[in-house]
């Protein structure tokens, strides 16, 4: 028996008329072909859980429906089907994918999460360098405890200052922040010093 929760009720309720067959056609999908998921309300919306993780989810919005399958960047040969991508704009019943491949969907969402599988996170970009102004150099050279906290500090804590100095719009604000940082180095402080 589908372990249904009331604020789904509310939820798809409150949906505009758009919504609510395509919010209904997704739950009773669920229910049919993952009857152990349990359903719950996250970030605001309906969430079906499966082997104590999410196996997918559904957003009503006001001219469509957005379903997302939580393991779904694992989904291999399956997202490469023309059904995967109506999932993020579903305005219709009609917009969603086959019977076959909504069962697929759901088949294979509950295989990743009975296998604990877990989309890879990826790996955060590595800013580019920034251009070192020349006058805050300058000016952190002739302080040597400035130029030896400094050296000290960590990448992103050079940037701080850095990205603080070049986003000076007039000649006199940026003359003032490279004073200030050089004093602030000069007492090892970083640059967001007072919030930390």
């Amino acid at each position: 028996m589908p372990t249904k929760d009331k604020r789904v009720d509310a939820y798809i309720a409150k949906a505009g008329a758009h919504a609510k067959p395509v919010l209904e056609t997704i739950r009773s999908a669920v229910h049919t072909h993952c009857p152990e998921c349990e359903e719950t309300i996250k970030w605001g919306h309906p969430n079906f859980m499966y082997n104590g993780g999410i196996l997918c989810n559904v957003a009503a919005f006001k001219a469509h429906c957005h379903v997302n399958f939580w393991n779904g960047k694992l989904f291999g040969e399956l997202r490469d089907d023309a059904s995967w991508a109506r999932l993020s704009k579903v305005e219709t019943v009609s917009d969603l994918p086959s019977k076959r491949m909504l069962t697929a969907f759901i088949k294979k969402a509950m295989e990743l999460s009975a296998a604990g599988a877990k989309p890879a996170k990826a790996a955060p970009k590595p800013k580019p360098e920034l251009a070192m102004p020349d006058a805050f150099m300058a000016a952190i050279r002739k302080n040597k405890k400035a130029l030896a906290t400094f050296e000290k500090f960590s990448a992103s804590s050079r940037r701080e200052y850095v990205e603080w100095i070049a986003s000076a719009k007039g000649e006199d604000t940026r003359a003032r922040r490279v004073a200030q940082a050089v004093e602030w180095m000069a007492e090892g402080k970083s640059r967001n010093w007072k919030y930390t």
